[in-house]
Order: C-alpha cells, then sequence, then structure tokens
C-alpha cells in the first residue's frame, strides 16, 4: 500500500528543496518511533565546479541520519532493492534527472525517440512509488512559463519535463507551488476543466 506521493513544483530558488527536506524532517519526527528513516535521492552530476559547490552545500544541509543515494538515470531500478528500508523518500529533482536522460540519449544520437523513454522511466518510478509503503516527496521545477526555448532540444526538455510533471501530479496526494519560499496546495484549488459542460 503506497504512503502516498507529495510533490514540490516551483522556478528556481523557489523554496522546493528547502520545503521539501522541512517536509521529510516532519514526517521522520512523526514516525521516530517505528524508526523514521530518510532516503534522499540526489539526481544531479557533478559535472563543473559549480556543480560541485551546489551538491556539496545540498550534501551539508541534510540531517547527518539521512540515507542518500546518488542516481542520475535509473531512478526505479536503484530505489527498488533498498526503498522497503525507508519511510520516507525525497528525490531532489525530477528537473535533473529528465535533464540527463535527454542528454544521455543526444549524446547516443536517438534524440528523436527521447521523450517516449523518458515518459517509460516517469512510469516505472510511479509504479515503484504505488507499490512502497514510504511517503514520497518529489521536488521539481515548473518550465513551462517562460518564452518558448530557442533550439529543439531545449522545447524537447521544456515538453518532456512538463509531461513527466503532469504525470506525477496526477499521481500525487498534494501538489504544491513554491513561489518566493510560500507554498500553495494546487489540489485544493484544482476543479475538473470545463466541470459543468456536457457534451450535446
Amino acid at each position: 500500500m503506497s504512503g502516498g506521493l507529495i510533490l514540490l513544483l516551483g522556478g528556481a530558488r523557489s523554496g522546493k528543496s528547502t520545503a521539501a527536506e522541512r517536509l521529510a524532517e516532519r514526517l521522520a519526527e512523526q514516525r521516530a518511533q517505528r524508526g523514521g528513516r530518510v532516503l534522499f535521492i540526489a539526481t544531479a552530476q557533478a559535472l563543473d565546479a559549480e556543480m560541485e559547490r551546489r551538491i556539496a552545500a545540498h550534501r551539508a544541509r541534510r540531517p547527518a541520519g539521512w540515507d542518500t543515494l546518488e542516481e542520475p538515470f535509473d531512478l526505479a531500478g536503484a530505489a527498488a532493492p533498498i526503498v522497503d528500508r525507508y519511510d520516507t523518500v525525497v528525490i531532489d529533482c525530477l528537473t535533473l534527472w529528465v535533464s540527463n536522460l535527454l542528454l544521455r540519449h543526444e549524446a547516443n544520437a536517438n534524440a528523436e525517440d527521447a521523450e517516449d523513454d523518458i515518459l517509460d522511466a516517469a512510469g516505472r518510478l510511479l509504479e515503484l512509488i504505488d507499490r512502497s509503503a514510504a511517503t514520497w516527496i518529489v521536488v521539481s521545477n515548473e518550465v513551462g512559463l517562460g518564452v518558448v526555448p530557442a533550439w529543439p532540444l531545449g522545447r524537447t526538455y521544456r515538453d518532456a519535463l512538463g509531461r513527466v510533471n503532469q504525470l506525477c501530479a496526477a499521481r500525487a496526494g498534494r501538489v504544491y507551488l513554491m513561489v518566493a519560499g510560500l507554498a500553495l496546495e494546487l489540489k485544493e484549488l484544482s476543479a475538473p476543466p470545463f466541470g459543468s459542460m456536457t457534451d450535446e
């Protein structure tokens, strides 16, 4: 039985990661009597000095008792053998995960199949979340509010991440939009589009 999925969306420096970590800490405190173990799944790759600094800062901020799994590509495959040991799982973030998968496709010269493969990978991750008893807190960026990217790869990335976010939001029990460190709960505000209209 699933412990549930919580999705945190927002722009850069909107407070997503901090909110996810605080929520995971709160859940761990509530579940301390039965362990309250937290797994943090990090998708970033240290490809340059700036990213190395960012990763180091994130590591230093996490509670010492949390376990970390660094996995840039196969989230479901890497997490499946160990996830039953944890009450809470944090993924930070889908944004970099989708980027990693897309760039790997580009390097293999099959970028035209990238979006389908990324959506398949997201489906496998969501299946794992559904089977898991843990609460999953997933962080992702909302990248569809700006200008249309000038390059095809950028447009493919925007579209793929947007669709992954939609899949996750549809399965999540709670979805928060983070803006300037403040959270807006989207599912409480959501209503079926054109709910009062029927086909004639």
